[in-house]
């Protein structure tokens, strides 16, 4: 009796009171903490940077150029203006009048659809719901119409129609409809299963990435709390043996008990950290180098402040390059080594190749490249970017800032494959409310650096733009470097699928350097897992052709493909140029004594100390 009395009193609460007390508390606390979110998305945005306009798309001259020869085809082929109006209202026209036909069924059912499998409408609801299957079978529609107007508009000059297609594909792939919370079926399922918790936890993700990069919206693309440099990054035992205002040297201690004579000193490019070699021991070709054999130096970049804006490309040529190199001779006590530019390093390395052999100084045996481009007749992908309206913008920026931020490096890289870099996250984080995942390379991809002014807007305009390099000379430290200048042994990587530099311009390149000791090789995949690709995991596999060919076609017609990775066969190749077996060296020398352990301090963003430079 007391029992009941005290339920009906309300001492206790029932189960469902309970229920209903605990959502209603529930209810109040994430109320409160929209609000809070809010107030700190709205401080957020204030603080973003002002991009210049001249950054943030092409100029109104493309598109005025397309929509002039878009109406004067059209003026003089009108039938053809016609068909590709009546072709888009007559199947949206049918699209619309299935999906109301299968609305009305008792149960309703999707209507069919004809287009390719697209792996952004992988939710079985896009295929089985009518409302959804509708929306994604227009989009296509839509996007396909766009694609047709593009492909019809003649008179254009072919690099402004390449153009034209590339931003009119961003704009086309930014309207999707899995970019928007009403229109994505899994955003919906997961805010119907978490009670909306996964909005909140979405707004939370897109506050946190505004305020850590000061009101601009950069993507987390990775978990930065899984990761630390030097702990779990970058972990391959070596020494940091010199230092100066532009790299640290890291010798990387040795792991058998001979080496071989010629050491290798290793050029990663400066628009990113040079861990990309050594994620962990698994993948790390920092690491596989040195357990064949070989004594490795590796260049670890500074990230620029503004005051390093007039450091420019003679600078990474003397007291980058050619220091590294004396610097690794001096320790081994040797004459020559051999050297290895990725990238963009690999570009400034076929210059200083150029510059030594100008001064009479063959310090180099040979040399290595990966995903190098040094004739950029034709730039690839990246190309939409490099035309004046952009360039012009990066120029003046630049000069500004006395850097080319990494933040417009990232989105420029980013945008050359939007949907994987940058929908597809911001879907994850900000709709469905999931955490970054922990992923090592995507750690390393958020991790950019700075270029100085001087230098950035050297290499756009006359390397990438005017192709100074192949044609006529760039001139750099002194010389005029010419391609046909390098003529030591050569092995090159370039990598099939690659979106920053196109496989068959780095074989153009390569073709015309005058080295009659040349190996090409092409890996599977893409600028970045096309390299760190270790025997172990037996992916993606490259083809070798040892026959001379006029033309990359020609050159990949006859190559013989091979299974897994390309590492042994650079390994085979570079020990036979390596000289004879030595006792293991131990990082530094009496000249140059162990400053700390590596991966060193400029990885992480330390500075010059002036007691500690040369």
């Amino acid at each position: 009796m007391a029992t009941r009395d005290a339920r009906q009193g309300g001492d206790e609460p029932s189960g469902g009171d309970a229920t209903a007390t605990q959502a209603k508390a529930r209810l109040e606390a994430n109320l409160a903490r929209i609000e809070a979110l809010t107030q700190r998305l709205v401080a957020a945005m204030g603080q973003g940077r002002q991009v210049p306009p001249a950054l943030q798309g092409p100029s109104q001259e493309l598109y005025a150029k397309a929509a002039g020869a878009y109406w004067v085809e059209m003026m003089r082929d009108p039938g053809k203006l016609m068909e590709h109006q009546v072709g888009y209202w007559s199947r949206t026209l049918k699209h619309y009048v299935e999906a109301q036909q299968q609305m009305m069924q008792a149960r309703p059912a999707a209507a069919e659809s004809d287009k390719p499998a697209d792996r952004r409408f992988s939710n079985p609801l896009w295929d089985s719901h009518p409302w959804f299957n509708f929306i994604k079978q227009q989009y296509q529609t839509n996007a396909e119409a766009v694609r047709q107007a593009v492909n019809a508009i003649e008179g254009l000059d072919p690099r402004e129609k390449r153009r034209l297609d590339y931003f009119a594909t961003q704009i086309v792939d930014m309207f999707s409809p899995t970019n928007f919370l009403a229109t994505n079926p899994d955003a919906l399922e997961r805010a119907l299963e978490t009670e909306g918790q996964s909005l909140i936890d979405g707004l939370e993700n897109l506050v946190r990435d505004l305020e850590t990069n000061e009101g601009d919206l950069v993507v987390t693309l990775a978990d930065k709390d899984a990761f630390t440099v030097g702990e779990n990054l970058a972990t391959t035992p070596g020494e940091v043996v010199f230092r100066n205002h532009l790299f640290e040297l890291i010798q990387y201690a040795p792991q058998t008990d001979d080496v071989r004579e010629t050491p290798i000193v290793l050029f990663p490019p400066w628009i990113n950290k040079f861990y990309i070699l050594d994620l962990k021991t698994q993948n790390s070709l920092i690491n596989h180098v040195v357990e064949q054999g070989h004594t490795l130096f590796v260049v670890s970049w500074i990230d620029p402040d503004p005051s390093y804006s007039e450091i420019g490309m003679t600078d990474y040529v003397e007291d980058g390059y050619i220091r590294a190199i004396e610097t690794a001779k001096e320790i081994c006590g040797v004459k020559k080594v051999n050297a290895v530019g990725y990238c963009i390093a690999g570009t400034t390395l076929a210059l200083t190749l150029s510059v030594l052999k100008s001064r009479k100084d063959r310090s180099v045996n040979a040399a290595t490249f990966f995903t190098t481009l040094t004739d950029f007749s034709d730039q690839g992908e990246v190309g939409v970017f490099l035309d004046d309206d952009f360039v012009d913008g990066i120029e003046a920026e630049a000069r500004r800032a006395g850097i080319l931020d990494k933040f417009y490096m990232a989105r420029t890289f980013s945008f050359l494959r939007a949907n994987d870099l940058i929908w597809q996250p911001a879907i994850r984080s900000y709709m469905m409310g999931q955490t970054p995942p922990a992923f090592d390379l995507l750690y390393w991809n958020g991790d950019g650096t700075n270029l100085p002014a001087k230098m950035a807007v050297e290499y756009l305009r006359g390397l990438c733009q005017e192709d100074r390099f192949a044609r006529d000379g760039f001139e750099v430290a002194g010389a005029t470097a010419r391609l046909g200048d390098v003529d030591l042994p050569i092995f090159a990587v370039a990598c099939e699928s690659d979106h920053i530099a196109a496989w068959d311009a780095s074989w153009r390149g390569i073709d015309k350097m005058g080295s009659k000791d040349k190996t090409f090789v092409l890996s599977g995949s893409g600028h970045i897992a096309g390299i760190v690709n270790p025997p172990a995991k037996k992916k993606y596999g490259y083809w070798t052709n040892g026959a001379a060919a006029s033309t990359p076609e020609d050159w990949k017609a006859g190559a013989e493909k091979h299974e897994g990775s390309w590492w042994p066969h650079w390994i085979d190749w570079l020990s036979s140029r390596s000289g004879e077996l030595v006792p293991a060296r131990q990082p530094g020398s009496k000249a140059h004594p162990p400053l700390g352990p590596a991966p060193g301090r400029y990885v992480t963003g330390g500075r010059l100390q002036a007691d500690a430079a040369e």
